[in-house]
């Protein structure tokens, strides 16, 4: 999820009070987004050009990194992430955004040619009219542009957002695509004017821009935007004219984003007027701009409106599991920014008309309705009860279990700590070097799921195993006391024949290192996490358990290893680590391993019910073909009867 870095002191200002780390972190919490890390500008650069950690000064400022939900463009910058906090903790009323009173013939017009349907179609504007910047706010203003770009414009590939001085440009503008070599203007921070051709050259070297030069470098036409004097405004989606550039002076910004998704185009336009509407002379004014397109129709942006939906109580109730009433569930709508009321359309039942406001683009659904109800209310205070529903009759609310897979995993986890191994959690994403050719491994190219445009040689491929992952834990810790005992749940993927062309499967793997490999304590956590199972040792070639024999794999010492069979399967391996291997992962202490398949202990398909209980319970309704782990059992099947505690 995207995360933001604010100013502690100066969000604590814009919420008009100040809190401990703790009560900041409970209000992250209930809010629905988390406080990631406390820092200080300083060490954030000091982190970036890898130099060494110092104390903070009492001087550096505090910075919040918070983490955010994907779909919440709003909270991408201070303004956003304050103002709705402001108004869930009820320092604020939900803000009314509104569009200048302009007549139309007043109003700034946008022209668009035709030409542009071959490269970039669409293009929204609007004007902050009388905005106040001070460095703060210019930087915020800014940085909500790159979070933008970085997030639902898709690096720019589908909106690119241009900010111009409107005080240096004069209108009506006109929006064209034009050859290369026909557009030449002087780029920002810049002083000599290029061709775009040239340009793109010269971009080529650039860190920042060359990652998008490839949006529409090898088309035959440049989108770009002229003012009513031929000034390029800007080359969308690569760069902006110097002579518009916005400093802290401006007093009236022009925005303009150019598209090749309309619905994301106005999105983003919203949430950059809106978030920065504050600020402006008349607060929370924004002015329009006609955009004419080139077939003679004209639209007015930004588009403020604001969409009704309806949603009963029931449906919110019911999902939530939790009896409210009306008024209640106005009073939580409201702490969310959503207006509600209740609708007279229907006497039956009672329904809530909810209004969506332009900075709630993730709001498309009830089910969103129910979910900002749930956050309000607090998830906390969710409990088992039993709530009426439409028809009168009672049942078990907040009645949700863990997947029956993550329910054994869990068992699995307890069951290994127990023994006195300690959980690790790895990166799922590894190099195909550490998948394969530091485990004496062969690249067939018919397992590993590889990453199309990694970011980097650390993450090139989806892991094939736990093994790559826990041996780089034991290797970064080798100087920690021995025996090392670490083990981890968690999914590998594997490419597969089906639809999605890879399946997940869900693996636990444990190591031991010490001054000898311990070649017996894995193998008896393996007999031991087999008997919680309720799997018995049997002969070779008994289908009805589990038994070893002898196996080749190049990532263990020969003859110190064995496979493991199960219903006449192959469910893991274990033995001792190769000394090769070890050297490759620079562990100077022998080592053994193992690893199993998890989801070869259910006796029935996993799409099939699987329920969980203790003994002696009478909420467990299903029992075709069961097993047991411990004091528990795991049911499989569709049957309906009364499960009994486990002798």
């Amino acid at each position: 999820m995207p995360t933001i870095s604010v100013g502690r002191d100066r969000l604590f200002a814009a919420l008009g009070r100040t809190y401990t780390q703790e009560e900041f972190e409970d209000l992250c919490f209930s809010f629905g987004i988390e406080l990631d890390d406390v820092t200080t500008e300083k060490a954030i650069v000091r982190k970036e050009k890898h130099l060494e950690e110092e104390d903070a000064n009492e001087d550096e400022e505090i910075i919040y990194k918070i983490e955010i939900p994907a779909n919440r463009y709003d909270l991408l910058c201070l303004e956003g992430l304050a103002q709705a906090l402001r108004v869930f903790c009820g320092f604020q009323e939900i803000p009314t955004y509104k569009l200048s009173d302009i007549s139309k013939d007043k109003m700034l017009k946008m022209h668009v040619k035709p030409e542009t349907s071959l490269i970039r179609p669409y293009v929204v504007c609007a004007v902050l009219r009388g905005i106040t910047f001070d460095k703060a706010r210019y930087n915020s203003f800014i940085d909500l542009q790159d979070k933008l770009h970085q997030n639902i414009c898709r690096r720019r590939t589908l909106v690119a957002i241009g900010t111009h001085d409107l005080d240096k440009l004069e209108g009506p503008f006109t929006y064209e695509a034009l050859p290369p070599s026909s557009i030449n203007f002087t780029p920002l921070k810049q002083e000599r004017s290029f061709r775009a051709d040239e340009l793109m050259e010269f971009y080529k070297s650039d860190l920042k821009l060359k990652k998008f030069l490839h949006i529409i470098e090898d088309s035959p036409v440049y989108p770009v935007l002229y003012d009513s004097k031929r000034t390029v405004l800007s080359l969308p989606p690569i760069i902006n004219g110097a002579h518009s550039a916005i400093t802290l002076e401006t007093k009236n910004v022009f925005i303009e984003c150019t598209a090749t998704d309309l619905t994301k185009a106005k999105i983003v336009l919203n949430t950059m007027v809106t978030a920065f509407a504050e600020y402006c002379e008349n607060k929370f004014v924004i002015e329009p701009v006609e955009v004419v397109s080139s077939d003679g129709k004209s639209h007015i942006y930004p588009d403020l409106s604001v969409y009704n939906m309806e949603v009963s109580l029931s449906y919110i109730t019911g999902l939530i599991g939790v009896s409210l009433e009306a008024e209640e569930v106005t009073k939580f709508l409201n702490r969310m920014q959503l207006h509600a009321k209740q609708s007279t359309s229907d006497s039956k039942q009672c329904n809530f008309i909810v209004s969506v406001p332009p900075t709630r683009s993730d709001v498309l659904h009830p089910c969103d309705v129910m979910e900002d109800v749930a956050i309000a209310y607090g998830f906390n205070a969710i409990k088992d009860q039993a709530i009426v529903d439409n028809k009168g009759s009672k049942r078990l609310a907040a009645s949700l279990t863990l997947l029956p897979l993550n329910e054994l995993s869990d068992l699995i986890r307890n069951e290994v700590a127990m023994i006195g191994f300690t959980e690790v959690l790895t990166f799922i994403l590894c190099s195909k070097k550490e998948n394969f050719s530091m485990l004496n491994r062969k690249d067939n190219k018919s397992k590993a799921v590889i990453i199309g445009n990694p970011r980097s040689s650390d993450f090139e491929a989806v892991r094939t195993s736990l093994m790559p992952g826990i041996l780089k834990t034991a290797a970064h810790n080798k100087d920690h006391p021995k025996p090392i005992k670490i083990f981890e749940v968690g999914d590998i993927a594997i490419l597969d024949d089906n639809d999605v062309g890879a399946k997940n499967l869900r693996q636990v793997a444990a190591l031991y290192c010490g001054a000898n490999a311990g070649f017996e304590i894995i193998h008896g956590l393996v007999d031991r996490v087999m008997e919680k199972n309720g799997i018995t040792f049997v002969s070779p070639g008994d289908k009805s358990g589990y038994y070893i024999e002898r196996s080749d794999e190049p990532e263990f010492l020969a003859g110190r290893q064995a496979r493991i069979i199960y219903k006449g399967k192959q469910v893991g391996t274990f033995g001792i680590v190769h000394p090769e291997v070890l050297n490759n992962f620079d562990i100077p202490d022998p080592c053994s391993f193992v690893e199993l398949n998890i989801e070869s202990f259910f006796h029935c398909p996993l799409d099939i019910s699987v329920l969980l209980v203790q003994p002696g319970s009478r909420n467990a309704q299903q029992v075709e073909g069961f097993h047991t782990f411990g004091n528990f059992k795991v049911l499989n099947g569709e049957q309906n009867v009364t499960c009994m505690p486990q002798d």
